[in-house]
């Protein structure tokens, strides 16, 4: 494991087909505040979240993801990690023009996703009357919608989950978490877990069949409590917004969970509690789909819509019964 070289997930950029939609989704019904709008997309965060943005939401053709922003753990470790990566001869250059934050370095993980990492940040300064009276918060708490907290993590899909997994924490030092295999493939890992801090993951992992590079699974905001999980549960069906999958808890990282969708199709989940772990030398846990990895009670099966990423790509009936079979797969 190489040296810990970034501090936090900052954002997601995710793409939509159906700009207005998705944007009155996230704002009304996700709750989350817009700090600006520029061109083509809006820069979004949720109440509790300190920096400019941590959802970049951008029109294009397709759903799909448009990168992921990471935090560096101080200008030495930018340093490094920029040196690591060009090393690895996987860098895509430095961003000088980026809003929320400076400049970035940007580059492809193995899975064909784009990251970027930068140190210096734009804090968020609320307007006047949106002021905390604890001063330890962004911005005062006025709910709206779900009223999701901050964000919390950003699953991809990959041909190699152990593979990427590995790349990882061996070229940044992200923390190799916890895995899950498949009973017809034990030594394959299907799901994997990567974390910088103390949350069980940021970055999940899932194995992808289609071959195709770059995609996304869904990306998730945090609320306090299981009872705070609820009531977004309660929202959305009063605002005719089904539910995908949920409310129900993981094994693998031990959160309470929902998804549901956004106008474009986009997945989001919204979660809350789960473990923490702080141990720098930590071992990776191997998890089996009977042992719950991906539903802690044991009782409950993935729906068909949950193997479908972004952007999609068709597969067979066929291929996703046996995907479903397999079970064990998202976190």
């Amino acid at each position: 494991m190489g040296p810990t070289l970034l501090s936090q997930l900052a954002h997601v950029e995710l793409t939509t087909p159906k700009f207005e939609e998705s944007l009155k989704f996230w704002t009304e019904v996700v709750g989350l505040e817009q700090t600006v709008r520029v061109g083509d997309s809006a820069y979004l965060r949720a109440w509790g979240d300190r920096f400019h943005h941590t959802l970049k939401l951008t029109a294009a053709e397709q759903t799909g993801l448009g990168h992921i922003g990471w935090r560096a753990a101080g200008p030495q470790a930018l340093d490094e990690a920029v040196a690591r990566l060009e090393a690895a001869g996987v860098g895509a250059g430095w961003q000088e023009d980026s809003i929320g934050h400076g400049r970035a370095f940007r580059y492809r993980g193995p899975g064909g996703h784009l990251h970027e990492v930068f140190w210096d940040v734009e804090r968020y300064v609320p307007p006047a009357g949106m002021e905390s009276p604890f001063p330890n918060r962004p911005q005062r708490y006025v709910p709206r919608g779900a009223a999701v907290r901050c964000i919390d993590h950003v699953t991809v899909v990959t041909s190699n989950p152990e593979r990427d997994a590995k790349w990882y924490r061996d070229t940044l030092g992200q923390r190799f978490m916890e895995y899950t295999t498949i009973p017809d493939r034990p030594d394959f890992p299907v799901f994997c877990m990567s974390s910088v801090c103390e949350r069980s993951h940021d970055l999940g992992l899932v194995w992808d069949p289609t071959g195709d590079n770059g995609r996304i699974n869904h990306f998730a905001y945090f609320v306090d409590s299981r009872e705070e999980l609820l009531r977004v549960a309660d929202v959305l069906l009063n605002q005719d917004v089904a539910i995908e999958f949920g409310p129900g808890k993981h094994g693998m990282g031990e959160q309470d969970y929902l998804y549901v969708r956004e106008p474009s199709g986009m997945r989001l989940e919204i979660n809350a509690g789960g473990s923490r772990n702080y141990e720098p030398d930590w071992e990776t846990v191997r998890y089996e789909p009977q042992q719950g990895s991906n539903v802690f009670y044991k009782n409950g099966a993935l729906p068909p819509s949950m193997f479908q990423s972004f952007p999609d790509v068709p597969v067979s009936e066929e291929d996703v019964r046996k995907a479903q079979e397999r079970s064990g797969l998202f976190v």
